[in-house]
């Protein structure tokens, strides 16, 4: 059985659009479920009745990430004089078939059909209830629903529209409820679309209804009558260059197609910078808008498939960079976004999130990114275009960013409605001493530090590029001086590995977690105590075999049903996969590979969510859902992406204009083919054989070279050759 990642719901979006519902179609105010748009919640109740009753449910599905089908049948209803053989005057059960298709583009389509299969005619009444809140997405998401303004609504009885307006001072939402090709004419009373209809014995009754909401005065668009039954070119599929996998693992390939189906569903269109250059959504259903951290990483993860999510990221995050300092927004000078948003809150300025600001790692993160970019393209003029953008970034960085210039990262948010926490693990409980009580800010993650080297290095190769050899140097020697000063700060002997953090009290946080990984891929860890970070992150108390849990079970705080004190996140794992093999640990890394995979494998549709329990995996369990979780999701999504490309050992040096391709592909994975991969200025079909690579198609204009990728020494200083 597949596992659900949480209650039963289905889920249809495109772009900032997206429609949750009970599998009967309902929806409920007080529940996660809506149609939401620019993060409003523009129908928040829906309920559908024939005859007053509710249809018995047959079935629901997705039908792609845009539509969905709901099939019912009647119960025993009520029909009048009309008997059918009794003396009640009821139709009996699965007399009527009914059929309710959504789809959703700006707005959603619905196509509502009965078919009689009774013996004689039968009048029915269909009924459809909406109603509309306008919620902000904050306010559903905390179950903490407040009106704030006023909502009037209107039946316009000859346009067949039910029209519903939202202001609060400035900010205004409409929803126009449009009936089209109406079976039958629509009436409209107590609340309610009102349907009557007279059907013979096998005839078929469609009407189709419009959710249309107008957002500035633009009324959305929405697909056509049927579009789920048609292959119209208007339908939002098929937008990524197909990346295609192939080996004889029995699963793989469809956990592979399911990642790239997921990334295809969180694009947004209004961030494209081109036909399959865009950026997606962070995840469904709470972070759908455009977040600084998760498109930076799930560009990392991406960079050997899909390439051109790096290239939008950095193009849309450079246009809302910070260009001057607002302490409610954490706001500074050449600070990337941690979130932007569209709601009532955001738009008033009741939320500090249009854009908000506080994330630390978002700019750091710019900076590798960026160069991630240059070195899959080989294209110098790449850096030249966003040079300004990296400098100021630096600028961030190396200031404000080390807030009290002692040569290490830390945050500290300014704004009264700001993150506590502004790494990855941002929640409010998630940085904790090892006695449980919360660290006092201003806090020095460990892995914010990791960043730090490897945007200082980045930076510095171009700055060699840009012909600055002596800011390159400059930076080179900050680099080396972050390096040593880590090792001596952060590493924690007695457990082998590092801190979690500096508290403000620049006291260590002895608390076993999962960032120290994180060091591991930045290359911050001497080759000695990498091997004891990776040992201890394996120990039983960090690995659950579903992968590595976000915080050891010894910690008084762990929680496997946590949001960050003990749960697996897909990407946390990825990312660290990387550093076990970058440590020479390529047993580790496919050990951890081997765990996402497993549970992609049982997630339903093979569709990885945001996170899951950190409970043991043993014969016959599986991945225990975490409740709330967000599915799709782009950082899990891609993570299968970098895993694959962690045991394929795949590298790319743009100034050598070289691919390095290093397999040691496990028992498990004996051969993997991969096609379309693009670089430089084209694309590679590679097959690999546990170590052997062959070339079937180049075309990028990069040399493909089987081995290691070389690492340069940092300096010649004991520590770094350690």
């Amino acid at each position: 059985m597949p596992v659900t990642a949480g209650p039963p719901t289905v889920t249809i979006n495109h772009d900032h659009q997206f429609l949750v519902c009970e599998p009967d179609a309902t929806m409920a105010p007080q529940g996660d479920v809506g149609f939401f748009a620019r993060d409003t919640r523009f129908v928040s109740a829906y309920s559908v009745t024939i005859n007053g009753r509710a249809p018995l449910l047959l079935d629901a599905s997705t039908v792609d990430h845009f539509s969905a089908r709901h099939e019912f049948t009647t119960p025993q209803i009520p029909v009048g004089g009309t008997s059918f053989g009794h003396s009640e005057a009821f139709l009996p059960e699965r007399s009527v078939g009914f059929r309710l298709d959504r789809t959703i583009l700006e707005g959603v389509h619905e196509d509502y059909e009965l078919v009689n299969y009774a013996p004689a005619p039968v009048r029915l009444v269909l009924e459809v209830q909406l109603e509309s809140d306008f919620a902000d997405i904050f306010d559903v998401r905390t179950h903490q629903l407040i009106r704030r303004g006023d909502i009037q609504s209107s039946w316009r009885q000859k346009a067949g529209e039910l029209r519903t307006r939202y202001r609060n001072d400035s900010f205004e939402r409409v929803l126009v409820v449009r009936v089209s090709k109406a079976g039958s004419p629509p009436e409209y009373a107590n609340g309610r679309m009102v349907f009557v209809l007279r059907l013979q014995p096998k005839a078929t009754w469609h009407t189709c209804l419009e959710w249309l909401p107008v957002i500035d005065g633009h009324r959305a668009r929405v697909l056509s009558c049927n579009a789920l039954l048609s292959n119209d070119a208007e339908l939002p599929r098929g937008i990524l260059p197909p990346v295609v996998l192939e080996t004889t693992h029995p699963t793989l390939p469809a956990i592979w197609r399911r990642a790239v189906d997921d990334m295809e569903a969180l694009r947004m269109s209004d961030f494209a910078v081109r036909r399959s250059v865009y950026v997606p959504a962070a995840g469904i259903p709470w972070y759908v808008t455009l977040f600084g951290r998760d498109s930076l990483v799930v560009s990392m993860e991406s960079i050997s498939g899909f390439p051109e999510f790096a290239l939008g990221a950095i193009d849309r995050l450079a246009q809302v960079q910070a260009t001057d300092d607002d302490p409610e927004q954490d706001k500074e000078p050449g600070k990337i976004p941690h979130e932007v948003r569209f709601g009532e809150l955001a738009s008033l300025g009741l939320l500090p999130f249009a854009p908000y600001y506080g994330t630390h790692d978002a700019t750091t993160l710019y900076l590798i990114v960026l160069s991630y970019a240059y070195q899959w393209s080989g294209d110098a003029q790449l850096l030249t275009k966003y040079r300004a953008n990296a400098e100021a970034a630096l600028t961030w960085m190396l200031t404000y960013g080390d807030r009290d210039q002692d040569g290490f990262q830390e945050y500290r948010s300014r704004s009264k409605h700001g993150l506590y926490n502004q790494g990855w693990k941002d929640s409010g409980e998630a940085i904790q001493h090892e006695d449980g009580t919360i660290a006092p800010v201003p806090i020095a993650l460990c892995e914010l530090q990791g960043y730090a080297f490897d945007a200082i290095l980045r930076m510095a190769e171009m700055y060699a590029l840009w012909g600055d050899e002596q800011r390159s140097m400059e930076l080179r020697q900050r680099a080396l001086h972050l390096y040593e000063r880590f090792n001596e700060a952060f590493w924690w002997e007695s457990e082998g590995t590092y801190y979690l953090g500096l508290d403000g009290n620049k006291r260590p946080i002895r608390s076993v977690a999962s960032n120290a990984g994180h060091c591991l891929a930045s290359g911050i860890v001497p080759p000695d105590r990498a091997n004891r970070v990776v040992d201890r992150l394996m120990k039983p108390d960090m690995w659950s075999g579903w992968g590595i849990r976000t915080l050891s079970t010894q910690h008084p705080s762990y929680n496997p049903y946590s949001y960050h004190l003990g749960s697996v996140w897909p990407h946390d794992n990825a990312t660290i996969a990387g550093g076990f093999r970058r440590a020479g640990r390529h047993t580790e890394a496919q050990h951890v590979a081997e765990a996402i995979f497993a549970a992609a494998e049982r997630f339903e549709s093979y569709s990885l969510p945001e996170l899951y329990a950190g409970i043991a995996r043993e014969p016959g369990s599986f991945p225990v859902p975490y409740l709330g979780t967000n599915v799709p999701q782009a950082w899990s999504a891609a993570s299968i992406f970098r895993l694959v490309a962690i045991l394929c050992g795949i590298h790319t040096v743009g100034s050598a204009r070289a691919v390095y391709v290093n397999p040691d592909l496990p028992e498990w994975l004996p051969t993997l083919t991969l096609r379309n991969l693009r670089a430089g200025r084209g694309a590679l079909e590679l097959r690999l054989e546990r170590d052997r690579v062959e070339v079937l198609k180049n075309t990028t204009g990069f040399e493909v070279v089987h081995g290691r990728v070389p690492r340069p020494p940092l300096v010649e200083t004991p520590l770094a050759r350690r």
